[in-house]
């Protein structure tokens, strides 16, 4: 055993934290005990995990015992005793944005640390009164942690500069007086200000978010000149920053020349203050304000019964994360998700092999699972004064969205996302990671199978094709009722078994047969191949107002008992009788209509085709709805490579990267080759295609190929809703979402930290309006 002073000397000699490091202090990478229990948590003073002291999980021991780490800063928190009087207690202004913290952790609470030893498993008595032990906790309790690291980097939007801006043309203009600053040049509006950068026009913003006032004369001003960057008026700081604008990109952007092209018209950057709300600040202001529009009252005004307990556990904002609540609360209402990450979870901590808990997807899916549906943490937080509140305090996901967000370009920000895009990119991170740890996958039960069949009008023959999904988008037809007293369009009640039927019924479009030779009609009808054991329902309810998808308030009707047959809508394949139509047609094979109308929008022709690919040719919405979201796809103007065309070979760094997943570089080099080398998409052609070992065999009977399909072919297949995900907001990617989940006969309602007994006539009205749905087979 070493003596005191030889454990202090190893103690001192131990590395400051980098900048680049995530410090965990404030809680433990595997559980959601926190520095303000009882035992605080031990931060790991070797590679800084933060590990919990409970009894039941101590998950600080079992880090240093796993990797050998021997010393730990124990971390605990206390809030400081109010300094106000009675009477004069004024909530903290709410944070609009992490880095413009308004009341500092410093000045609300205190720390108390002391290190620990684990080979003795005691603290260290005296070690912080030596000074290079004092600079090391100093340290490391100095370092931006890691919650508060992820989330600040998140809040940054990746605002860059632009063509536009880099070669800003500017005229000859006499400086501008303040009196020309003081209101726009073509109304009287005296906010929301924008300044043309090149002639020194001063006009009004489009009316904002947040009921900002704007005539949108900044944009006629453009309009009229083809003066793309303006410059927001009360955002300039003396440091050179600012909301930039360029009209020509209709994109925010930043001017790295700032400075020089305001002292063009006279104007001091280092005279500014900063007096108005950045385009920001003013869209994370309404989504927390949103954050309140759900009613937690019935029709008569009575609260909703406030829950608690297993299972009803909140999850606190972020800021935008509202839509990762939403679909984690519904997640994890399943049994599969259940099963897969509460029960299993105390085994996994003790087994994981991953060196770092919050780099590793399991680690992280079985701290939210076990902080989510133990119960532990769903108790009201204790508010200023020591009393009780109403509403759970709710738990922090930010290592668990700083994790799964981690290298794609949206959910990295903090900016508000699509529900339904989240979830689909969530499963596919949990199918890559339950390859690679070869573990059980419970994102099996959404897997089903759609089956696209197609008919030659003319020489009648057939061809059949299964497409793998996650999720089953129905569109929802808008067939207006009215006006309601605010001039707002009313739409009439659509069945949710007609939007079913709209998505499986036939539809006519021009198609090249390559019996025929020739262009013919034909006919195509969508079918259910296999069913899941959770059917993911998307309701589409959007239409394109001014080239933005605008959300449509249709309300859904359900049946009674919530129960969703699908038998009338299951497909059988090849039918006796029937003919296949040979698979060698030249090019890629569309809808020519829908082709077109995508071509008349502007779109180049070799990405409507891969819009129309990518959606199984369900025509022109659909396709305009994936082009929006994969503008930015690497390969969105690569050609498309021809069936039977030799695909290129692909490179070894591309099949090293798929091989360290877990896939023999065979498999690799096929998936590579049948997504023209996409390596993103080729993780989830493999995932698609768990049985093809990649080797050049022959194509097997179709019977054989029916048998690989994920789902079941199983009837009757009905379904009965377990839980739906609600959103308010004029689009997808604001606003605020909630989630309903069934318990028993009861529903239980997640607004954030909020979770509440929900009442039969608001389940019926938030459920008719909801986003996402989630069905369970009966």
């Amino acid at each position: 055993m070493s003596s005191p002073s030889n454990t202090v000397a190893q103690i001192a000699g131990l590395l400051h934290p980098k900048l680049s490091q995530s410090v965990h202090r404030e809680e433990c990478t595997q559980c959601f005990d926190s520095q303000d229990s009882l035992e605080g948590i031990d931060v790991c003073l070797h590679c800084f995990n933060g590990g919990c002291l409970g009894a039941e999980r101590h998950h600080a021991r079992d880090h240093s015992r796993k990797t050998g780490h021997r010393f730990a800063l124990n971390v605990r928190r206390k809030l400081k005793p109010s300094t106000r009087r009675a009477g004069d207690e004024e909530p903290p202004a709410k944070m609009t944005k992490l880095a413009i913290a308004e009341e500092r952790e410093e000045d609300m609470y205190e720390h108390e640390t002391a290190v620990r030893d684990w080979d003795v498993d005691a603290l260290v008595p005296g070690a912080t009164d030596e000074p290079a032990v004092r600079a090391l906790v100093d340290a490391v309790m100095a370092a931006m942690s890691s919650g508060k690291q992820s989330e600040v980097q998140a809040w940054e939007e990746e605002i860059v500069a632009c063509e536009h801006t880099l070669t800003l043309q500017q005229q000859p203009t006499a400086p501008i007086a303040e009196s020309g600053l003081a209101h726009c040049q073509k109304c009287d509006l005296k906010e929301n200000l924008w300044l043309c950068l090149a002639c020194g026009s001063l006009g009004c913003g489009r009316k904002q978010i947040g009921g900002l006032d704007g005539n949108g004369h900044a944009l006629a001003h453009y309009n009229e000149t083809r003066h793309p960057v303006a410059v927001k008026l009360g955002t300039i700081t003396p440091e050179g920053g600012a909301d930039i604008y360029c009209y020509a990109c209709d994109e925010s952007r930043t001017d790295p020349e700032l400075p020089f092209h305001l002292a063009h018209f006279g104007i001091s950057v280092g005279t500014q203050r900063k007096t108005a709300k950045s385009m920001t600040e003013l869209q994370i202001e309404q989504n927390m304000s949103l954050e309140f529009s759900f009613a937690l009252t019935d029709d008569s005004g009575r609260p909703f019964e406030p829950l608690s307990g297993p299972g009803r556990t909140g999850l606190a904002n972020l800021g935008n994360s509202c839509y990762i609540a939403s679909v984690m609360q519904a997640l994890l209402a399943l049994p599969a998700f259940r099963a897969r990450y509460l029960a299993a979870a105390p085994t996994h901590w003790a087994a994981c092999t991953v060196p770092r808990p919050a780099e590793c997807v399991d680690c992280q899916m079985h701290k939210l699972a076990d902080g989510l549906l133990s119960g532990r943490y769903a108790v009201p937080h204790a508010g200023e004064g020591g009393g009780e509140g109403v509403w759970q305090r709710g738990l922090r996901p930010a290592t668990f969205k700083a994790l799964i967000g981690r290298g794609h370009a949206e959910f990295a920000t903090m900016r508000q996302q699509d529900a339904e895009e989240f979830l689909a990119h969530l499963l596919t991170v949990l199918r890559r990671d339950a390859h690679r740890t070869s573990l059980p996958d419970a994102t099996r039960v959404f897997a089903f199978a759609l089956e696209q069949r197609l008919q030659c009008r003319t020489c009648m023959g057939v061809r059949y094709k299964n497409d793998v999904q996650d999720a089953f988008s129905v569109p929802v037809p808008a067939r207006e009722k009215g006006k309601d007293e605010d001039g707002k369009t009313v739409y009439e009640e659509v069945r949710i078994e007609e939007c079913v039927a709209l998505a499986c019924g036939t539809e006519e479009l021009a198609y090249r047969c390559p019996r025929c030779s020739t262009d013919v009609q034909a006919s195509k009808q969508m079918r259910f191949a296999t069913t899941p054991d959770v059917l993911v329902v998307h309701a589409k309810k959007f239409q394109l107002v001014n080239w933005v998808p605008t959300k449509l308030l249709i309300p859904l009707a359900f049946p009674e008992d919530d129960v969703l047959a699908l038998d009338a809508f299951v497909g059988i394949g090849l039918q006796e009788g029937e003919t296949e139509l040979p698979d060698d047609a030249p090019g890629p094979q569309v809808d020519v209509d829908a082709l077109q109308q995508l071509e008349a929008m502007g779109f180049p022709t070799v990405r409507c085709q891969r819009a129309l690919l990518a959606t199984g040719d369900a025509g022109a919405e659909a396709a305009m709805e994936w082009l929006f979201a994969h503008m930015d796809d690497p390969d969105i103007d690569a050609p498309i490579q021809a069936p039977g065309a030799q695909a290129p070979e692909p490179s070894a760094e591309q099949v090293e990267l798929l091989a360290a997943m877990g896939f023999t570089p065979t498999q690799a080099r096929k998936a590579l080759r049948e997504t023209a080398g996409n390596a993103e998409r080729a993780v989830e052609w493999l995932f698609s295609h768990p049985d093809d070992t990649g080797e050049d065999t022959a194509a097997p009977p179709s019977s054989a190929k029916e048998k690989e399909l994920p789902g079941s072919r199983t009837l009757p297949a009905r379904f009965r809703l377990k839980a739906f995900v609600s959103h308010k907001g004029p689009s997808v990617h604001s606003g605020h979402y909630v989630a309903h989940v069934r318990d028993g006969e009861d529903w239980v309602f997640f607004n954030d930290e909020k979770v509440v007994r929900a009442d039969a006539e608001s389940v019926r009205a938030l459920k008719g309006l909801a986003y996402l749905y989630f069905f369970e087979r009966i």
